[in-house]
């Protein structure tokens, strides 16, 4: 047998394999492209998200768990060459930080038209997917409502020494203290941190701070709605020893801090990206959202499932885009002053 003959089945098989090759990467399964998800959010809440949207769309997702900020700057340092298609927030400044470095892609109206103008970014490169209020939990056995404070100010008096717990290194404690740096001014702010320095009780996270006051060993705690609100749902409200206690008075202590979402202007699956925004902003997925997290939908049509309605909070105004503090730099300069980081 010559050589050429020799090498014709091989020279088949190399052809054969190429074109094996072709018609996998432009077989129609391409058109289910996977998205890459850079998730800061609760983790057990997207991927329920995730597998609905895939279940229902046939695309593939990919989530990668990170801190926000983290994940946001890791997205500045990868450029263009970022695998990241979205990118999910636990609080709106990562976004903010994105959109102002022109990473992000405009929004389609599918999606932005399901969430309230005040919830999303005005250019449409972010949109708001949940919101969380902050609270105070007390023991229902030790203190009465009547007797909690009606603002965080009022912290700082003696008479609280060692009655309340709060969390420091809170992602959402520090957006309070950013918002009070704004609206307050620094003096205020650092006041109010000594205050607390001296009077109150840290702890690591706010589930710790919340099972001290569950217990009985703090009357009160700062943290955010849903980890009551996920405890209340999973014992019942009635069989717990803690309750919510809302402010009421449009003060800091009401905080409402928002999730986000946006897709970046680097995503090499945009088509499959906006349909994913439009599947999270609409019903079913703020449904799925909600349900798994207690945290509040910000599509109104959808029910809050026991949470206190949204339209009763009293979050103070100016603290949805806090401007220049949204980057959180001068809360953790001022903890660090006082000694509290």
């Amino acid at each position: 047998m010559s050589n050429a003959a020799r090498r014709e089945p091989k020279l088949r098989s190399k052809i054969s394999s190429i074109a094996l090759t072709t018609m996998m990467l432009f077989s129609p399964l391409s058109a289910n492209a996977a998205l890459t998800i850079y998730n800061g959010q609760h983790k057990a809440a997207t991927i329920a998200l995730i597998d609905a949207f895939t279940a229902k769309t046939n695309i593939e997702v990919e989530s990668r768990q990170g801190s926000s900020n983290e994940l946001a700057h890791q997205i500045v340092e990868e450029g263009k060459r970022s695998p990241a298609d979205i990118i999910y927030t636990e609080e709106s400044t990562p976004l903010i930080m994105l959109a102002n470095k022109g990473l992000l892609a405009t929004i389609d109206a599918t999606a932005l038209e399901n969430i309230p103008a005040e919830y999303r970014d005005q250019d449409g490169n972010w949109v708001g997917l949940l919101a969380r209020s902050r609270v105070i939990a007390y023991n229902k056995e030790t203190i009465s409502p009547d007797q909690l404070p009606t603002s965080v100010h009022d912290l700082t008096d003696a008479k609280w020494k060692d009655q309340f717990a709060f969390v420091k290194t809170s992602g959402a404690f520090q957006k309070q203290l950013s918002a009070m740096i704004k609206l307050e001014g620094k003096e205020k702010a650092t006041a109010w941190l000594e205050g607390l320095s001296k009077n109150g009780k840290v702890y690591r996270h706010n589930k710790a701070a919340l099972d001290a006051v569950e217990r009985g060993d703090m009357p009160f705690a700062l943290i955010n709605n849903y980890y009551w609100d996920s405890m209340a749902r999973e014992k019942g409200a009635d069989n717990l020893n803690s309750a919510l206690y809302f402010m009421g008075t449009n003060d800091l202590g009401d905080l409402v801090t928002v999730s986000g979402a946006a897709i970046l202007a680097s995503s090499k699956n945009l088509d499959e990206a906006q349909q994913f925004m439009a599947f999270a902003t609409g019903a079913e997925g703020q449904k799925i959202l909600t349900d798994q997290s207690a945290q509040y939908p910000l599509n109104q049509s959808v029910d809050t499932n026991g949470l206190k309605p949204f339209s009763e909070l009293t979050p103070p105004n100016g603290t949805l885009d806090l401007g220049e503090y949204s980057d959180g730099k001068a809360a953790v300069e001022l903890l660090q002053e006082v000694g509290l980081l």
